[in-house]
């Protein structure tokens, strides 16, 4: 069984409260900049974000099997942005860049049509 497969078959987990769900803050946000991380164990982005209200904000992202950094600047991602800070190697994490886990690689979620940057998940 593949590792996609697994994480199909096991139990959702857990269930939450709406006030569980309403203590995350998802929100969209634009791409501004991305550079290598060649110092990541495995191959990942440096990734800019700009959130609108909430600031610029980077994070590591393991996404370089299906996007190249100029493909990724300018598009609108969905962020989670109140998890703490992680580090990452030399690097701080300040958000996590939110996708689905394929056999090709992590599929970023982004917007079907644009929203003002700092837009709160509903």
């Amino acid at each position: 069984m593949s590792d996609t497969e697994q994480q199909i078959a096991r139990a959702p987990g857990t269930e939450i409260s709406w006030a569980d769900f309403e203590k995350i803050v998802m929100v969209a946000g634009t791409v501004t900049r991305v550079e290598a991380f060649p110092e990541a164990r495995k191959p990942a982005w440096k990734v800019w974000v700009d959130f609108g209200p909430y600031g610029e904000r980077k994070t590591s992202a393991q996404i370089v099997a299906l996007y190249g950094a100029a493909e990724l600047v300018g598009r609108q991602i969905v962020g989670v942005i109140n998890f703490p800070e992680k580090q990452i190697g030399p690097f701080r994490s300040q958000f996590l860049l939110t996708g689905f886990a394929t056999e090709q690689g992590v599929v970023i979620t982004t917007l079907e049509r644009p929203v003002p940057n700092g837009t709160r998940m509903a």
